[in-house]
């Protein structure tokens, strides 16, 4: 008897039939095709992109995905603190409707009694990654909450006490502000995936609330925060390793190359074979130390201080009102955790937590940024440059594993980060080049190399972060899951849950600008 997922339809199998069986097999798929199409409320049957949000981004919500692969194994792609559920998806045809009415069932296209009858065998043929299912999973409480802080806990930690320069000592006001307002958007992400048995990612909500051209635009913004993130990547490293060998440069042929140039060339030679992996497992194993990584770069800092006696020295302004658009944008990079909070309560298997899962997991990164954020600039002033470990001194055993742990981790990262944006688009390649690992590769690489020529042309860590947490961080934390939540659950909502919206939505909107125009003239500057 041949496996169940064998005789799924959107496998794409090839059937060695008579007539009458062929006739049957296209009756029942026109059937079914009829059926969803008269839905309603559900989008058209039309392919619509991106279908691999949910599966590439579960690497990403998860600690540890030790079955990753972009070509293969992608079913497996569950996190090593996350329990396989052992009930079969039953569709992932890009056929069939991504939100489907409450009302009606799924039909039951995964079940093998609802295929006529085979006179020979099948041959089954290499699935290509947008023909697999989301991977089925189920998280305890404890293990939602290390993924919510896996996923927070990122490179906008490093830029705190920059931020603190910019804008002043009472700027943290603004970073607890964040943190809250921005677990609250969370909240109602949550209510937005609970109007819709089919709702179960960032797209997805867009698309309830504004059909494809809603889930086209919040996806291409989704990526749009990888691919910067990526770039980030490549800025960090090249600034961490230029302190520690400012005086290498390379003259070749009339070209010069500083440190900062040579070291980004560097790191993406030694990050682009990771790039071209079908299995991602390794790096997923090592990027389980995201948490354990961060925490141990605070506490380097605070060893620095107290045991190295760097010490602790107040100064700064109490407020900066000039330099606090900077402040903003960095702020809000520290908090884009949304794109993936969806995949967090789709694998939970007590969703009704998730409320707490938010609460603890923003505290706790709120906790951690004010802490690092406040001994970071009381200890190097107004000289605190974009990235903290850039001021530790070199001497210190604590500062040097500090710095190679800012070096190590994105190259762990790097891949896990781009391959998200790298299968949305081998979706909008040809059908027989959804197959081709050559394709892969050449997309892989296409991207790696076009975010070394941005952190090339924009060097600038901090002003960087500051434009991506403006325009990008706070339009998918702040200002998109209010007006979905509004769109959706229209004349549900209670007045005051509208007012508080409204009230996030113009501050959303109101920073954002301010916050991306002071970023571009910040970087403007630096060319003029």
């Amino acid at each position: 008897m041949k496996r169940e997922e064998d005789l799924r339809p959107d496998n794409d199998v090839i059937f060695d039939t008579d007539d009458d069986d062929e006739k049957n097999l296209t009756e029942l798929r026109d059937d079914t095709e009829s059926d969803d199409s008269s839905t309603s409320g559900s989008p058209s049957n039309t392919p619509t992109w991106p279908q691999s949000y949910r599966q590439s981004m579960d690497i990403l919500s998860n600690i540890s995905s030790p079955n990753f692969g972009f070509r293969s194994g992608m079913s497996g792609s569950v996190s090593s603190l996350c329990k396989r559920n052992p009930t079969p998806y039953m569709d992932s045809s890009l056929e069939r409707p991504l939100i489907l009415d409450s009302n009606k069932e799924l039909p039951p296209a995964a079940s093998s009694a609802a295929l006529p009858p085979r006179k020979s065998t099948l041959s089954r043929p290499k699935l290509s990654f947008t023909d697999l299912p989301p991977p089925l999973q189920q998280c305890s409480f404890s293990q939602a909450v290390l993924n919510g802080i896996n996923v927070l806990c990122g490179i906008g930690l490093l830029a705190t006490p920059y931020a603190i320069r910019e804008g002043g000592l009472l700027s943290l006001i603004l970073l607890f502000f964040f943190g809250c307002i921005s677990c609250y958007t969370g909240i109602l992400l949550k209510q937005c995936l609970e109007s819709g048995p089919g709702l179960k990612t960032y797209p997805d909500i867009g698309h309830a609330a504004f059909g494809k051209v809603g889930r086209l635009g919040i996806a291409i913004i989704l990526y749009s925060e990888l691919y910067a993130a990526s770039v980030e990547y490549l800025i960090m490293m090249s600034d961490n390793l230029s302190s520690f060998f400012p005086d290498a440069t390379v003259n070749f042929a009339g070209l010069h190359l500083n440190s900062h140039q040579l070291f980004m060339i560097t790191s993406t030679l030694i990050i682009l074979p990771t790039v071209w992996l079908q299995n991602l497992s390794l790096l997923s194993y090592i990027s389980v130390g995201g948490v354990v990584t961060t925490g141990l770069i605070a506490i380097c800092l605070l060893w620095v201080g107290v045991v190295d006696h760097v010490g602790f020295h107040p100064t700064g302004t109490a407020l900066d009102f000039t330099n606090l658009s900077v402040t903003i944008g960095i702020y809000g990079f520290c908090y884009a955790g949304h794109s993936v909070f969806p995949n967090i309560y789709s694998s939970m298997k007590e969703p009704s937590k998730f409320i707490w899962v938010l609460i603890i997991s923003f505290g706790f990164c709120r906790l951690l940024n004010m802490v690092v954020a406040i001994s970071g600039f009381l200890m190097f002033g107004e000289s605190v440059k974009s990235q903290f470990t850039l001021n530790l001194p070199k001497e210190y055993t604590a500062s040097k594993l500090a710095v190679w742990l800012t070096v190590v981790i994105p190259m762990t990262k790097f891949a896990l980060t781009i391959a998200p944006i790298a299968s949305s688009l081998e979706e909008l390649m040809p059908p027989a080049q959804h197959q081709s690992y050559t394709v892969s590769i050449v997309i892989r690489t296409t991207l790696t190399i076009s975010t070394l020529v941005v952190a090339l042309s924009f060097p600038f860590f901090g002003i960087v972060m500051s434009l991506c947490g403006s325009s990008l961080a706070l339009l998918i934390a702040l200002i998109f899951p209010c007006i979905c939540y509004l769109r959706i659950l229209h004349g549900k909502i209670p007045k005051l849950k509208i007012a508080v919206c409204l009230f996030t939505i113009m501050v959303g909107i109101a920073c954002t600008c301010i916050g991306t125009y002071s970023a571009i003239a910040r970087m403007a500057n630096k060319f003029g």
